[in-house]
């Protein structure tokens, strides 16, 4: 193969989608040998210019485009695309809220064998399902698959039509340390062994696998063309991080917030959960107490979400267990608003649920009533609290935008606002920061540890990054997987 074989080809190219054009044409030379990522801040267009790349957005004009393999072959057809934006898998518009804890409910959520691509070739499918450990998942429901597990399965789903380049958006974001690490060393072997070329798209230079040799920056709907690895990083790390300023903090701790008496915060006694044969949480106690900071730990799938979920009465196996909330009883008579009106939440499921066209500030304020969309108009005292709120977190710029139309991570930085908009008394954050470019994170962060000064502020954070836990943190719950 020559230097001048090209998978990916565009000379002066005028890509638009129906929303988003690039300041300046595209000139992308992509070798066949190349193992390239996009990288960019939140909002920056590395989506954009995927699917661009991938043919969805095509292109108006190009003196010159080409998606040819060296035997001319159209890339098109030999191109495969797969976005992770949380923890549970891609989303989509038909998943639900709570569809997760409903799962064992949920009688038509299909079983991976009858979703699974037919391969005709035997030798191929052994292959195929050896490497991926396909036959362990083939009787499991699509739903209840694990972080790690669902990207096994799309990785799978995506190979199965043999392709000669498979761009990946997004692809650690929820994973724990070891699972990070098993998934970068099966895509090296697929570049190894299979030939395949790998497209990463990320927010922050951590997530650059050791396979990358190339980089293709956007920033501010603008590319910066190809360079190599290094060159990238020599020119990226000077790179300067926001400071919450003492305005913002002033203005954090001016607004109204919710105010409950009780000492004790959560108590978890002999807690089980279980789905069919697999026993997610087995006799797990907890106390949390006012004031009180906790980080909750544990590998991918060992119940962290799950146990999140039935303290805030999303899991419908929430009033079968003995759990205390603000010192009263689960079941004695209390609402779930009752629960919720004094927690502020976000999630990897709440985020995947909310891909609905709302103006952004809509989505900070359906916080105020606990609800997935606003379902009443929010007060001008109630939007000026969601504006102010969206101003702490540099957001304010998008309140009337379509929340549908944001990135992922711009997304994020909405559910955090809507977590914080009631100053809630508890303020359960669950992998708080997937998705967001090294600024967001170190104001989000910032933000938190701020929230952790008022004295009766109680924090529950999941993470699998321990860079991520603000210093407040004083109490870890750390869980184990079952099986």
């Amino acid at each position: 193969m020559t230097d001048n074989t090209f998978s990916i080809r565009i000379r002066n190219g005028v890509a638009r989608n129906p929303i988003y054009r690039f300041k300046n044409p595209l000139n992308i030379e992509i070798s066949k040998t190349d193992q390239v990522a996009i990288v960019g801040p939140n909002g920056a267009g590395k989506s954009i210019l995927a699917n661009t790349l991938n043919g969805t957005y095509p292109l108006l004009f190009a003196e010159d485009a080409g998606f040819e393999t060296g035997s001319g072959v159209d890339i098109n057809s030999r191109m495969r695309y797969i976005t992770f934006r949380d923890s549970y898998g891609s989303g989509d518009t038909t998943y639900y809220y709570q569809q997760r804890w409903n799962t064992t409910e949920t009688e038509d959520s299909p079983v991976i064998s009858e979703i699974f691509p037919q391969i005709e070739d035997q030798d191929f499918r052994n292959e195929l399902f050896s490497l991926f450990s396909i036959d362990l998942l083939w009787n499991k429901k699509l739903i209840s698959l694990s972080s790690g597990e669902m990207r096994k399965y799309q990785l799978a789903k995506a190979l199965s039509s043999r392709p000669d380049l498979i761009i990946i958006d997004s692809p650690f974001i929820g994973l724990d340390r070891e699972t990070r690490q098993l998934l970068t060393e099966l895509l090296e072997r697929l570049i190894k062994e299979w030939g395949l070329q790998i497209m990463l798209i990320v927010a922050r230079n951590e997530d650059l696998a050791p396979f990358i040799t190339h980089v293709i920056p956007v920033k501010d709907m603008e590319c910066m063309g190809k360079m190599t690895l290094s060159e990238y990083l020599s020119q990226s790390s000077s790179d300067t991080l926001p400071v919450l300023s003492e305005e913002m903090k002033r203005l954090m701790h001016s607004l109204p917030q919710s105010d409950m008496e009780s000492e004790e915060i959560v108590r978890c006694d002999k807690v089980v959960l279980q789905y069919g044969p697999r026993k997610i949480l087995d006799n797990q106690d907890w106390t949390v107490k006012r004031g009180e900071h906790w980080s909750l730990l544990g590998p991918n799938g060992a119940g962290k979400s799950a146990l999140l979920s039935l303290i805030y009465a999303d899991n419908p196996q929430s009033y079968a267990c003995s759990i205390a909330l603000f010192g009263r009883m689960r079941g004695t008579g209390e609402s779930i608003w009752d629960i919720k009106k004094h927690i502020g939440y976000v999630s990897p499921e709440m985020h995947r649920s909310y891909c609905r066209h709302y103006p952004a500030i809509d989505i900070v304020a359906s916080g105020l009533y606990d609800t997935i969309g606003l379902y009443r108009k929010a007060s001008p005292q109630d939007r000026e609290s969601c504006l102010a709120w969206m101003k702490i977190f540099g957001i304010d710029h998008m309140a009337d935008l379509d929340f549908y139309n944001l990135s992922s991570g711009e997304q994020r930085m909405v559910l955090l606002a809507r977590a914080f908009v009631k100053n809630p008394s508890l303020l359960i954050l669950d992998e708080p920061l997937h998705g967001l470019d090294a600024a967001n994170r170190c104001l989000v962060m910032q933000i938190i540890s701020e929230f952790c000064k008022e004295k009766q502020k109680t924090l529950i954070i999941v993470t699998h990054y321990p860079e991520e836990l603000p210093s407040e943190v004083d109490h870890t719950l750390t869980l184990v997987r079952h099986n």
